[in-house]
């Protein structure tokens, strides 16, 4: 069935096409007779506005791009309800796309967001990221533009992020706190800022507590999942069976450690602690169940939607706009995995 027009509806009542127009949008000076009976004649024909023709005017599409590294993951799709939920409050919808960490598909989906005329982009870079041109593309042409959790710190847009280097100090003095001494540090992939903050957070807990840094004890994951952490336990173990603390970049890992440790009678906090970051639900629910860094996902995604929001906002109303940087408190969440005799409200 063909769409209706306006034209078809002004000729089947005999009145203008900006009648009908003006009657649709509740224009004063449209009697109530003739509002009425356009808009029972366009109920019945199943007319639709042309969205196309009304984004050419208003210069809006009523619609964002997300991009994240993937869905799946228990904190990704925390910030995309999040921002899902912000966006239908301020009629806006979201185009979600998943990058599955590769520098090529974000490349091609934020060039489809541009070609798409979306309203604003917000993106969490793919671990490969390590190339800015189209991140400058979005500056250049002028996209209201928010990055967060992994982002580019070369890139002048908003942003909202964690301390990450602070977190990951914490998660390690925390292990120190309990008596740890000979930690491994499973880290993130050797591009994302947050894996490279979190390192340093690391080596700094050990800088400080007077506690050698040794780069055997630092494992990098490729891909951040659960096979990685089941493999690098493993190793640990063999590499080095004296090992009494392990710091994983994520909870997904942690599990996987986790996993290993308890098919192999490895007493987690007896023999080693163990902790994660993200506080991904799965930890609560494990045995033991997993201490981590609490990540504020929620929040994170409320906070990118409304700096989009207010960037967006400047440009309609043609005012400037200064991107500006929001950074979320996080805490250790102590559970069982890192500390003996511990008691679990």
């Amino acid at each position: 069935m063909k769409d209706i027009t306006l034209k078809e509806i002004a000729t089947k009542l005999g009145i203008s096409i900006t009648t009908v127009s003006k009657a649709l949008k509740n224009y004063p000076d449209v009697s109530a007779k003739t509002k009425q009976a356009v808009i029972d004649l366009a109920q019945n024909l199943h007319y639709t506005p042309n969205s196309f023709a009304v984004n050419l005017r208003t210069k809006e599409s009523k619609t964002i791009g997300l991009i994240i590294p993937e869905v799946v993951h228990h904190f990704f799709s925390n910030v995309v309800n999040a921002i899902i939920d912000e966006a239908e409050k301020n009629g806006y919808l979201v185009i979600i796309l998943q990058s599955n960490e590769s520098l090529t598909l974000e490349k091609k989906q934020v060039e489809l967001l541009i070609k798409k005329r979306v309203d604003g982009i917000i993106i969490s870079l793919s671990n490969e990221s390590n190339n800015d041109d189209h991140l400058k593309e979005i500056i250049t042409r002028n996209i209201p533009f928010v990055m967060f959790d992994k982002i580019n710190k070369l890139i002048s847009c908003s942003k909202v992020i964690i301390d990450d280097q602070k977190a990951a100090f914490n998660a390690v003095q925390h292990l120190i706190d309990n008596n740890c001494k000979k930690i491994v540090h499973i880290r993130g992939p050797l591009n994302p800022q947050n894996s490279i903050d979190r390192y340093i957070g690391y080596k700094k807990a050990l800088e400080k507590n007077n506690i050698p840094f040794d780069t055997k004890l630092v494992y990098t994951c490729e891909t951040v999942n659960f096979q990685e952490g089941l493999d690098f336990a493993k190793q640990i173990i063999k590499d080095h069976p004296d090992v009494d603390g392990i710091f994983a970049v994520t909870d997904l890992v942690a599990v996987g450690v986790l996993s290993y440790f308890n098919d192999n009678k490895i007493k987690v906090p007896d023999q080693v602690s163990v902790i994660g970051f993200s506080n991904w639900f799965m930890s609560q629910v494990l045995t033991p169940k997993l201490s981590t860094v609490n990540q504020p996902s929620h929040e994170m995604g409320i906070e990118s939607f409304n700096l989009l929001l207010e960037e967006m906002n400047c440009h309609k109303e043609g005012t400037p706009f200064k991107p500006r940087t929001i950074e979320l408190d996080t805490n250790v969440i102590i559970r069982e995995s890192s500390i003996k005799n511990i008691q679990i409200n």
